[in-house]
């Protein structure tokens, strides 16, 4: 395979990497206790997914 005769330009790799953007976690409501939670995981208060409890919550 052929390879690149020059090298590339910091400025020209930054110009290509502007596109790499780290993305905010979504974040949903739980529907037993309200509490904000990560998509698709237990709820870490309560300890519910899809409204029925799948481990018991810590006790603080």
């Amino acid at each position: 395979m052929p390879n690149p005769k020059r090298r590339h330009s910091n400025t020209r790799t930054r110009k290509r990497r502007t596109h790499w953007k780290a993305t905010a976690p979504a974040i949903s409501v739980c529907s037993h206790c309200k509490q904000p939670k990560l998509d698709h995981r237990v709820c870490p208060n309560c300890g519910h997914y899809k409204g029925r409890e799948v481990v018991r919550p810590r006790e603080t």
